[in-house]
């Protein structure tokens, strides 16, 4: 007896847990919980906490509410000069308003994610054909996500979604595109080399020019220095010789005619042929320069 009234109690308890589990939900910081009653939302602001519920009456769907990450195929789009780019990039969303979010796309998350990545696809085509290689490659990348960001945050409110962040990853050139830039590059680079060489050669030829002027003014200054310092030596030379001929005539006149029959009689087959009596042979037979 005393077995059959304990059974009973573990299968009251059991039968209560069973029933109060289905009376009660929880909800943490990474849920959103949208309740039903008889399939008709009543309540979808659930703080993370415990509710209540009635069985059969209520339902309850979670979602999670994290940021998801939504990272498409590259796709090929044209730019303004019809030239194809391929681009790579990503979404980063999360739900926002569960209530929409389940309206519109029934709580599945890959329909928000195809009809994400279409609203993107139609951005970046947009935005793309707008510009130049040259723009969308190095100028105005970074605008161009910040409009797509802006543009898709708006229209996918509608869904109850919140676009966090759209991203390009790469942007990569079809190879006729590629090789087309390069050989731009290449014809641009040797454009440069040519106007950087032509200027170095005019740089050359006026360092070239100025260094010969300079040249020849050093040497012409050098020229009159010279000169103008002979010309003083020979006068100072001059003044010696007027003043040492002016203290003793008759040496002077004897000491320079020595002077010359040395210069004169270097070597012993030199001959001079003269009158006997020249002023050239005064000093052979005296040293005063008399008979």
């Amino acid at each position: 007896m005393n077995q059959g009234k304990i059974m009973s109690v573990v299968v009251a308890l059991m039968v209560t847990v069973l029933v109060g589990s289905f009376c009660v939900f929880t909800v943490d910081e990474r849920e959103r919980a949208i309740k039903f009653r008889l399939g008709e939302i009543v309540k979808t602001d659930f703080e993370p906490g415990l509710y209540f519920k009635f069985p059969l009456v209520n339902n309850v769907l979670k979602f999670d509410s994290r940021i998801v990450t939504l990272d498409s195929d590259p796709e090929r789009y044209l730019t303004s000069e019809k030239k194809n780019v391929i681009v790579d990039s990503f979404v980063k969303w999360q739900i926002e308003d569960v209530g929409a979010y389940y309206t519109a796309m029934g709580g599945d998350e890959r329909q928000a994610n195809i009809r994400l990545s279409q609203i993107i696809r139609d951005g970046l085509r947009g935005e793309f054909g707008k510009r130049t290689i040259q723009e969308v490659v190095s100028g105005e990348r970074a605008q161009i996500m910040t409009i797509l960001t802006t543009n898709a945050a708006k229209q996918a409110k509608a869904f109850g979604i919140s676009v966090v962040d759209v991203r390009i990853k790469r942007i990569d050139l079809s190879e006729d595109v590629s090789t087309s830039v390069f050989r731009r590059m290449e014809a641009e680079r040797a454009r440069v080399a040519k106007d950087l060489r032509s200027k170095g050669a005019e740089a050359a030829e006026r360092i070239r020019a100025d260094a010969d002027r300079q040249r020849t003014i050093i040497i012409a200054d050098a020229f009159r220095d010279a000169e103008r310092l002979r010309g003083e030596g020979d006068g100072e030379a001059a003044a010696i010789y007027a003043e040492a001929f002016t203290q003793d005539s008759e040496f002077y006149s004897f000491y320079r005619s020595l002077n010359a029959y040395r210069d004169s009689f270097k070597d012993k087959s030199d001959i001079v042929v003269l009158e006997p009596d020249n002023d050239f042979f005064k000093y052979f037979k005296s040293s005063k320069g008399v008979e």
